[in-house]
């Protein structure tokens, strides 16, 4: 159960800025309560404890941001160009912070792949992370975005200047290619989105 030592009026406009509803406390002593995902954050006079089946839901909200994360995407296209989605993953010491996907229209799975690094960049950003290790299982995308090969096409030229604009917003990133073993989690998560349209 993690006690985050704050100020529990800053704690709660992190919160209400973040889209995750506060209701008054349970008792005296309570000054208000808020749940997301799993996670249930209660604030005291000058700590928030929050509880539940996965409190790294709002403790990454509630932290005074910074620190680093782990950040994992994938894109999947069937039929290239075809029915497309995102997948990504924030990881940091403490788990899994906050994970998504969702279909993005009819895509290739370049188009793809690049859509869910956006996402995933906007997360970490959101999420307040001052360095971000990023890790794709596309080459393509991760070489076109590090500079080491060119980008031909007009909308991946786009998307690969949006990117660069994202990770300029952090102290310090990195941008690596891992097997698809290694990316599993963010996959899934892409083929999920997919199969859930169905």
């Amino acid at each position: 159960m993690p006690t985050i030592d704050c100020d529990p009026a800053t704690a709660r406009a992190r919160l209400t800025d973040a889209g995750v509803r506060i209701d008054d406390g349970n008792t005296a002593h309570e000054r208000w309560r808020a749940e997301r995902d799993g996670a249930v954050a209660v604030a005291y006079d000058d700590k928030v404890v929050v509880q539940g089946s996965d409190p790294t839901r709002l403790t990454a909200l509630l932290a005074d941001g910074g620190g680093r994360a782990h950040v994992y995407f994938d894109g999947a296209s069937r039929g290239n160009p075809g029915p497309a989605a995102v997948g990504w993953c924030l990881v940091t010491a403490d788990g899994i912070v906050a994970e998504g996907g969702e279909r993005i229209g009819r895509a290739t799975n370049n188009q793809a792949e690049y859509a869910a690094l956006i996402r995933a960049l906007e997360a970490a950003d959101e999420y307040g992370f001052e360095e971000v290790d990023v890790r794709g299982d596309s080459q393509l995308i991760v070489k076109q975005v590090r500079g080491e090969w060119d980008a031909n096409d007009p909308e991946l030229r786009e998307r690969r200047v949006r990117v660069r604009e994202l990770l300029d917003r952090f102290d310090r990133w990195s941008l690596g290619h891992v097997p698809r073993e290694i990316n599993e989690r963010a996959d899934d998560l892409a083929n999920e989105a997919l199969d859930d349209a169905n």
